[in-house]
């Protein structure tokens, strides 16, 4: 297992507690070359460009290397995707990869590159990752126990309510809006499961990327949906009505608060798996275990 740094700067102290847990799955993380470096003008990027593409790389066609780890995400991933050689990668072979917030823009890209199943899941080195049992148990079972987790269970009530099936994607709702058009970005969400989360963003901003995305007509198709947290983005009180205006006139099940995303015990989602999704029980239930 690798664990690399595609966007922001990595506290060491983190990092080693991140580790540590990694090393009681019996597992031996290797860190990449770059994972703690800092950009010498851009201080929000962990190293260059082309020092943070080349260790995502290097991880993913190094053939001792299983499974490939996200140490945090921030802001940067943009910035290198279109530096990786995905005809090598692709060579390579399937491999686990898994991150979640800025990782989005990977997640599609490997979705869109290499036909990948992919996992959103904690940070290596997040905060809530190495502090919270619930978040560590749930990504160890999906890696080597996957057939426990076909069923994700959360806490999440209906929005709009219903059964659909699809396959899943989506993630950081920013990311996906800021990804739109370019060259490894979905087209859209059609026959999908659509799983959305934000952290920091304002009401308004929220309404914005929304209708951008019903505007653009990427939500044309969209089978259900499936809300996870809102972390410091105001009062749900007042993030709940934009969700529900803007997504509620789809015609889709819609689930809210399921427990995935900048929160506190977030659950391991598999991108790119048929399932389905039950908004009255708040599960997602996969076809088949996310990893084989």
């Amino acid at each position: 297992m690798a664990v690399v740094a595609p966007s922001g700067p990595v506290p060491e102290e983190r990092l080693q507690a991140g580790l540590d847990v990694l090393r009681g799955w019996d597992l031996d993380p290797v860190v990449a070359p770059h994972v703690l470096d800092r950009h010498g003008e851009f201080g929000y990027l962990a190293g260059t460009d082309a020092d943070r593409a080349a260790d995502l790389q290097g991880a993913w066609c190094d053939p001792t290397v299983d499974a490939v780890l996200c140490a945090r995400g921030g802001y940067g991933a943009q910035r290198m995707v279109d530096l990786l050689d995905w005809a090598a990668m692709r060579s390579a072979g399937p491999k686990v990869f898994v991150g979640f917030s800025d990782i989005t823009v990977l997640h599609q890209a490997f979705a869109t590159r290499l036909g990948l199943v992919t996992l959103h899941g904690p940070a290596a080195a997040g905060v809530d990752f190495v502090k919270n049992a619930r978040a560590q148990e749930h990504l160890k079972a999906t890696l080597f126990a996957p057939e426990t987790v076909r069923a994700i269970a959360s806490a999440g009530t209906a929005m709009v309510p219903g059964r659909a099936r699809g396959v899943t994607l989506g993630g950081c709702l920013s990311l996906l809006v800021s990804d739109l058009g370019t060259p490894h970005a979905r087209t859209g969400a059609r026959g999908g499961l659509l799983l959305l989360e934000d952290v920091g963003e304002r009401t308004y901003r929220i309404d914005r990327m929304l209708t951008q995305l019903l505007r653009s007509g990427w939500l044309d198709g969209v089978c259900g949906i499936a809300l996870g947290s809102w972390a410091r983005c105001g009062p749900y009180e007042e993030v709940r009505p934009v969700l529900a205006d803007r997504l509620g006139g789809l015609g889709v099940p819609v689930v809210e608060e399921f427990g995935f995303g900048h929160c506190e015990g977030a659950l391991t989602i598999p991108f790119g798996v048929a399932a389905e999704l039950d908004a009255d029980t708040g599960t997602v239930t996969l076809d088949a275990p996310a990893l084989s």
